[in-house]
């Protein structure tokens, strides 16, 4: 009967030596990610600023609409407007859609219809005569004003194309 003692005494001292020799090593690592700045700019048909149908002996016309950018938070941004005759003041002529000899001449604006001109100075670090924002991470919609002193021409259709740049 002393035989099945000794045994399990023989165990149990076996399991406590290996326990008191046993030892942890530790170390550790990081998990890394750079995140860059980022920001679109969306305009397209959506933003298209429509005068409309008016008469050819209106004066002091204004129109609007909305462009979006979205940048990454906290990034800040300077937007710039560029008519297609590249008029860093933002004034741009609209010309015929069917060739014909008359062009009309609007100005860009910010905030409002007689608000700031709004051009293409803007640069990363100094607003120019463009728009600053902060991005937000999420579409921020930023009006965007057209004036035309008079459309004294011959009727029809007129269009100009103007390029936005957000500079980051």
């Amino acid at each position: 009967m002393k035989k099945p003692s000794l045994i399990v005494a023989a165990v149990l001292a076996a399991m406590a030596t290996s326990a008191a020799v046993a030892a942890t090593a530790t170390s550790t690592f990081q998990v890394l990610i750079t995140v860059t700045k980022a920001c679109s700019v969306t305009a397209g048909a959506a933003s298209n600023i429509d005068f409309g149908s008016v008469a050819s002996t209106a004066t002091a016309l204004s129109a609007s609409n909305n462009i979006s950018v979205t940048c990454s938070k906290s990034t800040p941004y300077n937007i710039g407007l560029l008519p297609s005759n590249n008029n860093t003041t933002g004034a741009g002529v609209m010309s015929p859609v069917v060739a014909g000899p008359d062009t009309i001449a609007y100005q860009l604006r910010s905030v409002s219809a007689t608000g700031p001109i709004w051009g293409n100075t803007a640069t990363p670090v100094a607003v120019g005569n463009g728009v600053a924002g902060t991005g937000t991470g999420a579409a921020q919609s930023i009006p965007v004003w057209a004036t035309v002193a008079s459309v004294n021409v011959t009727p029809g259709a007129y269009l100009d194309t103007v390029t936005v740049q957000v500079n980051y």
